[in-house]
Formats: C-alpha cells, structure tokens, sequence
C-alpha cells in the first residue's frame, strides 16, 4: 500500500508501507499524486492521510475494508460539503453513522483509499484546479452508481483527536458540485432551499454553477470473483409470510424443490384473520418436499409479526426472505449465494420486476433499499434485529430493516443479473380493510405517519425540509383546494398532525 500525506493542499510525502521506503515524485498537488501513484502502482491501495494523522492511520483496518478491489474507504467527521448536501440528496447515503463502516459517496482528505486501478477510471473526468476533497467526492459520487462501493470507516483512524478539522466546501464550489452531479433543476432547488430555510441569497454562486456542464462517467466498475464455488455445506432456510395466496405459495414452493442448492428449510408463517383460523395450505402435508418446512398459522395479521416470529425459527447460515408470488429459476440460490461468499457480502437484494419490466442495471452496486420479499441475508447479522412494529401494515417496514442493517455495519448490495419475477397476486392481503389510529383524524396526515416515522428516524434535517417542500408542490397538483393560501394552511396542518402521529409509533416496540 502507498499512502500520500498531505497538508494545505500539498504533497508531504509518500510511503510505500510494504517497504517501508519514503517515495519520492515531483507531483505536489495532491489529486495529481494521487493519479501518478496509481499509474505507477495500479495494483496496489493507494491512500491518502492529513499529515496530522500520520500516527493514527490505521493501515491494517485499511486493508481489512478491502474484501474487493471496487472499494473506496474514507473517514472525515463531518461532510465536505456541508449538511446543505441534504437538499438535494434524499437517499441514505448522506446522514451517515460515523461508529460503524457505513456506505457512503461522502469522502473525506482526512484519510482514505482506492485501488490503483480503480482511481485510473477517472482521469479523463476529475479536475486539478478543483481540490483534493471535491475531487474525491466526485469519485465517489460517480463512481458509486456505476459499481464502486463507497464507505466511511470508523476504524482506519484509530485516535481521531488531533487538531485537523475537515475541509468545507464554498458556497460556490457546493453549487458547482451540485450542477456537475446532479440534474441542472437542483442547482435552481438549492438556491430556494437556502433562500428559504437558512435565508441565504446566493445568487452569484448560482449563476456561476451555470458555467460548469454535468460530469459523465459510463463506466463499469467490477470485481473478480475469488471463487465460483458454493463453500461446503452452506445451508439456507427460506422464510415466507402468506396470507390468502395458496395457489401462488404451491408454485413458489415447486421452484424452491427445484434448486440446485436445496434450502434446509422453508418457514411459513401464515395469517388467517378470520374468527376461526384455517390453513389453505393442505399441500404442506398432503405432497412430499424435498425439505423441512415449518408452518405457522397465526391469527394476528401483518408482515412485520410474521417476519419476526420466522427469524425466530431460522436455522440456516443464510435465510433467503421471499414473497409468496414469485417465480424464479433453479439455479437461483446457487448464483447469490455463490456471489456472496465470492464477494464476502453479508446482505443483498436480488432483482424483482413484473412481467413486462425490464433489468436496466448491468452490475452489483449498493442499494439505497432493502426488499423484504426479495433478498438473502447472512443469519449470523441478523442477531438482535427484529421489524419495528411501528410500521405494521403501514409502509416502510423493509427500508427501517434495512437500515437497521446499515447501521451494524452491513452494507445492502443490489444484485441485478439474479432476477425474480414478481406476480403482484391480485388476491392476498387483508380480508377485511385494515382501519389506522389516525383514520379517524377529521384531518388526514400527509404524508403517511409510517412514511413520517421513517424520514424521522433516518434523514437529515436538511433532507426533511426538502422532502416537505417537494411534497407541497407535488401535492398541490393533485388535490381539490387551488387556493394557495388556504391550500398552506391545510397542508401544514396534515404535516403536524402526521409528525405527531409518527412521534406517538416511536413509542412502539422494535
């Protein structure tokens, strides 16, 4: 591994850690070390520390980020970028949990790394007269769509108490960073955020963001497979919540007797509201299965209890969380196990489209979702994590999980090449409408008081009020009240009383 030190935005020195030699290059511009590192040493991490660092960095735990050479590791304690990133981002990405190693395109000059090579797909795009920290956020942030995983690392410093604060972007270099990443409209929606919330005008940072064209990188980024083999006695259990779908669930259970790596164990758990609860599932018993199934029926509806009661009963290394209208091929636990293992991924998310979607992404990159119907979890993760309650038979209830996930320090990964079919049966659900505490409020909450707890829980505060005031405009189209004046009124009266909705689930046990 190489790692450049550096301070005010120069060269310091470079130290090959293998050797323990102190390299020297002419280059002293940080971002233009960095590239002459990587073309002279394409293979190897090449790092980057504040100089002020150099005793803490943490080589080891640098190393240990790198179960792939398509990763980015950084630590900072704060962003760039300032909080203002918050609205424009709207994803998870961006409020990130600076205990654990957490995904993210928010990168720090602080200290961090790449492979090599991997720094090479940027050449043509990335700046010198731009600085070290913009230019690796930039990386980041372009690089991550298109398959490089992107982290922060609570470990790669080990005493982080030293003087040196983080860069913090301009005003005019945040806009720049804006309208080269972004879609030209969230350069103008940025400019009213912070009109708006923080009272700032800058119309000059704005007008000179106009003068810089959105950057492109096509690029995939990959990783070769350590291995194409499934590791000797992987086991997996499946676990399937149903209700009121015994046609579908036969069909899924037929592809599951079909794998060419044979699930352990199948969980059903199924939900019957009735007065008098009664299995539709006579097939459980009345045919022979290739694998033990275990079969619950509960009277209590809702998928987060479901889920909760069959994590209790799983048994397997993996359990692979499925729907109960999905049709999929035999080799399908076989490849996402086997990219798993090859790849040492804890969580994915496999593909599941409707019949006439189509896959339009090519390679594995990090979710900003979980799909709780549609995805394969290491068992030993999963320790301690159960489905908030508060979302039950509301929504958000798989994207909470998934970040529960996130913040233990497992990261989701989307995997497109191996796809499900989602039916979306048309029967199912509840058998009688589900009636919500706040169903009854003579005014109805906007958004959904489960959608509300989860913004609450998960984004910045930068992000609410963005999501709030696209909300109102959004809204603003599809509802009756054309007066604006009236129409602001009732709108923030719907927003208050979700808030006090969503703050009242919090209550609820996880």
């Amino acid at each position: 591994m190489l790692i450049l030190f550096h301070k005010n935005n120069t060269v310091v020195e470079v130290l090959n850690t293998t050797t323990s030699e102190i390299i020297v290059i002419e280059e002293k511009e940080p971002t233009k070390g960095l590239f002459f590192l990587a073309s002279k040493y394409s293979h190897s991490i090449i790092a980057w520390c504040h100089i002020l660092n150099k005793k803490n960095i943490n080589i080891e735990a640098i190393q240990f980020c790198f179960t792939s050479n398509n990763v980015m590791v950084s630590n900072g304690n704060s962003s760039y970028l300032t909080d203002a990133i918050g609205y424009v981002e709207d994803s998870l990405f961006i409020n990130v949990n600076r205990e654990t190693k957490f995904p993210t395109w928010l990168m720090s000059s602080n200290c961090g790394a790449i492979y090599g090579e991997k720094l090479l797909m940027f050449r043509e795009c990335i700046s010198n007269s731009n600085s070290l920290d913009y230019n690796l956020n930039s990386i980041a942030k372009l690089g991550m769509k298109n398959g490089l995983l992107c982290y922060f690392s609570s470990e790669i410093i080990k005493d982080n108490k030293e003087v040196y604060l983080d860069e913090k972007a301009s005003e005019t270099e945040l806009f720049q960073f804006v309208k080269e990443h972004f879609r030209a409209r969230w350069t103008l929606l940025l400019f009213l955020y912070l009109m708006i919330f923080e009272k700032k005008f800058l119309l000059f940072p704005l007008i000179k963001s106009l003068l810089f064209k959105q950057k492109t990188f096509n690029k995939f980024i990959t990783s070769e497979a350590i291995t194409e083999e499934l590791k000797i006695n992987t086991s997996v259990s499946v676990l399937i919540p149903t209700l009121g779908r015994a046609k579908y669930l036969y069909d899924v259970l037929k592809d599951l007797a079909k794998q060419t790596v044979m699930p352990a164990q199948i969980i059903i758990i199924e939900q019957d509201d009735s007065e008098i609860a009664k299995s539709e599932l006579n097939y459980i018993t009345s045919e022979d299965w290739p694998f033990k199934i275990e079969h619950r029926l509960i009277s209590q509806t809702g998928a987060c209890n479901a889920r909760n009661i069959g994590l209790q009963l799983v048994t397997s290394d993996y359990v692979f969380m499925a729907d109960d209208d999905i049709r999929f091929n035999k080799n399908t636990i076989n490849e996402a196990l086997v990219f798993m293992q090859a790849h040492d991924f804890n969580a994915i998310t496999l593909s599941c489209l409707r019949e006439n979607e189509t896959e339009k992404r090519k390679i594995p990159i990090q979710w900003a979702a979980f799909g709780s119907g549609c995805s394969i979890v290491k068992t030993s993760v999963l320790r301690n994590l159960k489905f908030d309650m508060a979302f039950e038979h509301g929504f958000g209830e798989d994207t909470d999980f998934g970040m529960q996930l996130r913040n233990k320090g497992i990261d989701v990964i989307y995997l497109p090449y191996v796809q499900l079919k989602h039916l979306k049966a048309p029967i199912g659900g509840f058998r009688t409408t589900y009636i919500h505490a706040w169903d009854n409020e003579k005014v109805t909450p906007k958004p959904s008081p489960t959608v509300m707890l989860y913004n609450l829980k998960y984004k910045t505060v930068q992000q609410l009020k963005s999501y709030k005031l696209t909300l109102f405009f959004k809204f603003y189209k599809k509802q009756t009240i054309k007066n604006p004046f009236i129409y602001y009124r009732v709108f923030k009266k719907r927003w208050e009383i979700s808030q006090d909705w969503a703050n009242n689930l919090k209550n609820k046990a996880v």
